[in-house]
């Protein structure tokens, strides 16, 4: 029988007894996948076991706060450049004459 078909049968079920259908299969991937660190780490407590994992994730994240280039936006601005003519000026030839 395939998830597909078991699903079904349950939300059948679950309409004749006239209680909530489950989820969809799938509908909760992602949140189990976040929550498996933190169930091994409730595992080896019970098995008397440090507890680790998450250490190190934390500590590489820590470093690199640490050592990390700033940011553009914190980078101090360069001076800024004189302004220059738009196009070439040969001595003389373009100065404007006072009276």
């Amino acid at each position: 029988m395939s998830i597909t078909q078991q699903y079904l049968l349950d939300t059948y079920r679950a309409r004749q007894h006239g209680d909530p259908t489950p989820p969809a299969p799938g509908a909760h991937d992602w949140q189990v996948m976040r929550e498996l660190p933190d169930h091994r780490q409730f595992r080896a407590v019970l098995a008397g076991r440090p507890a680790r994992g998450r250490t190190r994730a934390r500590m590489g994240t820590a470093w690199a706060r640490l050592f990390a280039r700033p940011s553009r936006k914190a980078r101090p601005s360069r001076p800024a450049e004189p302004s220059r003519p738009a196009g070439p000026v040969i001595s003389g030839e373009c100065a404007p004459r006072t009276p």
